[in-house]
């Protein structure tokens, strides 16, 4: 899939890589590490028709200060083949794990033949080399492509359940790419182990450490749940495209605003903490690299021939608050759910000229809700919205439907995320009649583990009722598998039995066919 980025942000971010590479004052490891620093595994993602990007991270003994590592560089070899054996190999080289960057390593491989599969792997003198990984280049910009498959994944609290559904995805055949949409980790400190207060889910692992806030606090959250095999299993098998939502910081932050009221001046230094280790820990590129100055840029655009343009979108950094104190101010009714930005203008005009564009489909992998939900209770007379989606920011909402009506397009699908179940509907042009004409079909992909096995269709009946342009509404974890072809986009909803205990088995709860040339959902 290839990346368009704006080239000014780019050199910027490249040339902050370059200058913490040259200053770095640590000096060169000249020991050997033991058996296994590749204990988080290997990944890769965002690929190009070019290449992909590599990454792993040094970690010895993963819950230790640093990881187990010394506060010093330590070169790091790199191979990439074209065959399981290595038999082939076509690039490689060397790369520098820096005490800065957590003993990551990132590298943009380039030179690779396009939509073909490649196989990769890292080494250090005197240790082990890591598990190999797979990943598959885009095609040609502008290439007929008959089909991708794409799986989108998230919200995997780890305390609330087992990484059985990763370990299912990883062996889901012919996999293009994973869109990950965000709470990769929990902020939260330990929970006691058993049910919950309301008993709604049960603690079955514990968190390493109290609530997270320093960059060290951070990297050792993202290498207990990175420590998890089945997790390894699913980054070794496909490309990522990585996104982030709340959790990565502070649950439903917004831009510069945490959700205890903390100065932005202060909030601002966890911020950064969260995105450097979000970074460190991703296969993303040196165009996300962050800095205190800019923050971050996560949203870019990645393309697979003709046939998809998928837009990476943030819907954390660049919002606006949420309406009536994130909706503890009663009554907050529709009329005050009018929070304006949730893209920010930047990113917005971004998306809106992204567009404009040939490609037989348009996804724009996101993180939360963008049509209107009424979650009014059971017999319950006055709707009632929630304020972190799309409906507490009604007019960027309206923003984003005109932007797809300006440009004439039937074949727009939207990836979310957060909300931890699998919900399937439709957006309405008016949020006032959630029955009309529609502008784009919605699938929301059920977190992995948050909020535990969930209670199927049960209770959520009045759910259903109130939103005429809902297709399924399950409270079930699992995963969604979009195979896309030029005339046909069909989403599988993935559903667990359990998470609270190793050894579900996975099944297919229901399957969705999309047209192009109409944002209406079929039962396939």
């Amino acid at each position: 899939m290839a990346m368009r980025i704006d080239r000014r942000r780019f050199l910027q971010a490249s040339a902050g890589i370059a200058l913490l590479a040259g200053v770095s004052r640590t000096p060169l490891f000249a020991g050997t590490l033991g058996d296994n620093p590749f204990t988080l595994g290997v990944a890769s993602g965002d690929p190009w028709p070019d290449g992909f990007v590599i990454w792993t991270r040094l970690a010895p003994r993963p819950l230790d200060a640093h990881g187990g590592m010394p506060a010093v560089r330590v070169p790091v070899r790199w191979e990439v083949a074209e065959d399981e054996g290595f038999r082939r190999v076509v690039r490689q080289g060397e790369a520098i794990a820096m005490p800065e960057l957590g003993h990551s390593v990132h590298v943009e491989v380039e030179g690779l033949r396009p939509h073909r599969h490649y196989w990769y792997r890292f080494a250090l003198a005197g240790s082990d080399a890591s598990p190999a990984g797979r990943a598959r280049t885009a095609p040609l910009a502008g290439a007929v492509v008959d089909r991708a498959r794409i799986a989108v994944a998230g919200c995997q609290h780890w305390e609330m359940g087992w990484y059985d559904a990763w370990g299912h995805l990883a062996g889901e055949p012919d996999l293009d790419l994973v869109f990950h949409y965000g709470d990769y980790i929990y902020e939260g400190g330990t929970t006691p182990l058993g049910p919950s207060a309301n008993g709604e889910w049960t603690c079955v692992r514990q968190h390493a450490g109290g609530e997270i806030y320093s960059i060290d606090d951070y990297r050792r959250r993202y290498a207990q749940y990175k420590s998890d095999p089945q997790l390894q299993a699913a980054h070794a098998a496909c490309a990522f495209a990585a996104s982030f939502d709340d959790h990565e910081i502070d649950n439903n932050y917004a831009g510069d605003i945490d959700q205890d009221g903390t100065a932005p001046e202060i909030f601002a230094l966890r911020r950064l903490a969260g995105l450097q280790a979000w970074y460190e820990n991703m296969p993303v590129r040196k165009a996300q690299f962050p800095s205190l100055q800019a923050g971050l840029t996560a949203y870019r655009r990645l393309d697979w021939g003709r046939l998809l343009r998928t837009h990476v979108l943030d819907t954390r950094s660049f919002r606006s608050d949420q309406p009536c104190d994130d909706g503890k101010i009663k009554p907050c009714g529709p009329d005050a759910h009018d929070s304006p930005e949730i893209l920010g203008r930047t990113q917005e005009a971004w998306l809106d000229q992204g567009l404009a564009n040939d490609a037989a489909w348009n996804l724009l992998a996101q993180q939360i809700i963008v049509m209107p939900v009424d979650f009014r209770a059971e017999g319950a007379s006055e709707p009632s919205f929630a304020t972190d989606l799309w409906d507490g920011y009604r007019p960027a909402r309206a923003r984003l439907v005109e932007s797809i009506r300006r440009h004439g397009l039937s074949n727009v699908v939207i990836a979310s995320g957060d909300h931890h179940r699998h919900l399937v509907g439709e957006v309405p042009e008016n949020d006032e009649a959630p029955d009309g004409r529609k502008v784009a079909v919605e699938f929301q992909a059920a977190s992995m583990t948050s909020n535990g096995n969930g209670f199927g269709e049960e209770r959520l009946g009045h759910i259903r009722r109130n939103n005429p342009h809902f297709a399924l509404y399950t409270d079930r974890r699992g995963y969604q598998l979009f195979d896309i072809t030029p005339t046909q986009w069909t989403t599988e909803v993935k559903a667990m039995d359990y998470v609270d205990r190793p050894g579900s088995p996975i099944r297919t709860l229901q399957r969705f066919v999309v047209a192009p040339d109409r944002p209406k959902l079929e039962r396939a």
